[in-house]
């Protein structure tokens, strides 16, 4: 039994600099010398292990468990989503069904202001919760300039608006590894993110028209701007509380533009809003059928997660259930029951290995049900598609892959919790400053998801020094970082190419950093409000 040094270098500030030195150098290869995220998380293990070898005493073998969790974790279940969302996404963009789904949307007002409503707000939130990975900007960004926006505008726009579905990402998976590697629950969680953020995304779209058509523009719209906040942020929180996130950000962008459709069928604005008063661009209808049709592959996913998600189902793969043989709980060698933890608890961590209720293969079951949705398409563009979206990802997948088996092996030699008591010497005061790692963190990585690996045990490990509610701060730190997505080099650089900026992505920074600093300020004093509140 190995057990965790608290300080092993006798002063605790000087053993918490040389813990946060593979992270440091993470940042630094990224932002300074600009190297591709796989090199500089290739670079930053290799520090890892030397740290946790050498600062921390932790045995090869235990750092090599360490890794081996992260590695098999990042495979299962994140990449395992991940590719089957964008897998089921890249069908219906070559079945032509989004063509239709594209033109749909962009039928139902002229109006600017409702259109954002519409697609950067309700639209790029089903699309986050869908795909994620950059997917919402683009589609809606490139939808929006086709409408008649300017391209910095509408860029900017789509940024800012993430920002109320970006904590959630595709299927849930920013919360489900912040509570991963946090090591809390993911209801619990969830609901942290429900009193946490819920008040800034209820802002959104008042301040999504407010950026577009200024004080006189939400005078006009103030109600379709109510209908679209009340309908995205209520039933998002509601999924959050209840059912968890796999489903927040689908089934809310869903509800929102379902009201806004309802809305305008007997409310127009008194004014119709165009960017320098020019026309609207011509919109091809489609019959409703095919329109229906179009949207199939969305509703299948959605009633698949929605039985994954709802707690009969995953009740049967509990202990004791009728289909928990169909859990396999693998134990980690030189980690499993071989770690003590400084507190002096052992390590009982397994991989778990769940190939009938994991996520992905809803996800999997609603591409499978919507080909044959897609007459256009043949049992070789299925799985062309596939191999093509792992070709796209793998890249993503690698960086996800280092970077969790370096959070791993911070977490399990102690380093993330020498970083946390050191940190704890801000006191009462952290919780204010605990947003603004998720925010750095989203802002070097692009992904809340990233994010949450990188700092969400560090978020724990200081809530316990201080007394404050570690949930609230994992919350903190995705909350965070999703106001840190605003003005992300890798959202920006997705956006510019979207709307025909590649090389000019300085001015949609400058167009978009004041209002992420804004919202951010927001979270931090929300959060330190909550943390006087909420027992630790």
């Amino acid at each position: 039994m190995w057990t965790q040094p608290a300080d092993p270098l006798g002063i605790l500030w000087l053993s918490a600099l040389v813990a946060v030195v593979p992270i440091a150098l993470f940042l630094i290869l990224l932002v300074v010398f600009k190297m591709q995220g796989i090199v500089a998380a290739a670079i930053a293990v290799v520090a890892e292990v030397v740290v946790a070898l050498w600062a921390f005493g932790m045995p090869a073998a235990s750092v090599a468990g360490a890794g081996l969790y992260g590695f098999l974790n990042a495979l299962w279940p994140i990449a395992y989503i991940i590719v089957m969302a964008v897998w089921l996404y890249r069908l219906a963009v070559a079945s032509g069904h989004f063509d239709v789904v594209q033109a749909s949307i962009s039928g139902i007002s002229s109006d600017q202001r409702i259109q954002v409503l519409l697609i950067a707000f309700a639209f790029g939130a089903f699309l986050e919760g869908a795909a994620g990975f950059g997917v919402p900007i683009a589609i809606c960004a490139a939808l929006l300039v086709q409408l008649g926006f300017r391209p910095v505008k509408a860029a900017m726009i789509c940024l800012v608006a993430n920002v109320a579905a970006g904590a959630y990402g595709a299927i849930g998976i920013p919360v489900i590894v912040g509570a991963n590697v946090g090591g809390v629950d993911v209801m619990d969680l969830s609901r942290a993110l429900v009193l946490l953020l819920q008040p800034l995304t209820f802002f959104v779209p008042f301040l999504l028209v407010i950026i577009l058509d200024g004080w006189r523009g939400l005078r006009e719209t103030w109600l379709a701007a109510l209908v679209a906040s009340v309908a995205l942020s209520g039933v998002q929180g509601g999924l959050l509380w209840l059912l968890g996130p796999e489903l927040a950000d689908l089934g809310a962008g869903l509800a929102a533009m379902a009201a806004i459709v309802l809305l305008g069928r007997f409310w127009k604005p008194r004014r119709i809003f165009r960017e320098g008063g020019g026309e609207a661009p011509e919109v091809t209808r489609y019959p409703l059928r095919e329109v229906a049709v179009a949207w199939s592959p969305f509703y299948i996913l959605t009633a698949f997660i929605l039985v994954w998600s709802i707690p009969a189902f995953k009740d049967l793969f509990a202990e004791g259930g009728p289909l928990a043989w169909a859990v396999f709980k693998i134990p980690i060698p030189g980690l499993t029951g071989v770690v003590e933890t400084a507190e002096g608890a052992v390590v009982t961590q397994t991989w778990d290995f769940t190939p009938l209720n994991a996520t992905g293969t809803a996800i999997f079951l609603a591409v499978i049900v919507s080909f044959f949705s897609m007459p256009r398409l043949k049992a070789s563009d299925l799985w062309h598609e596939l191999a093509e979206t792992i070709k796209a990802l793998w890249q993503a997948i690698v960086l996800i892959v280092l970077i969790l088996m370096l959070a791993n092996i911070a977490n399990y030699s102690g380093g993330s919790a020498t970083i946390g008591a050191a940190l704890a010497a801000i006191g009462p005061l952290f919780p204010l400053v605990a947003p603004i790692i998720g925010w750095f963190g989203v802002f070097i990585t692009g992904s809340v998801v990233n994010n949450n690996t990188l700092f969400a045990q560090l978020q724990v490990t200081t809530a316990k020094h201080i007394g404050v509610s570690p949930t609230l701060l994992i919350a903190a730190n995705t909350a965070g970082g999703a106001t840190g997505k605003v003005i992300s080099p890798q959202s920006i650089a997705i956006a510019a190419g979207a709307v025909g900026l590649s090389g000019r992505e300085s001015e949609i920074l400058r167009a978009a950093i004041g209002y992420s600093i804004g919202m951010l300020a927001v979270i931090c004093i929300w959060t330190f409000t909550l943390a006087q509140l909420l027992p630790g």
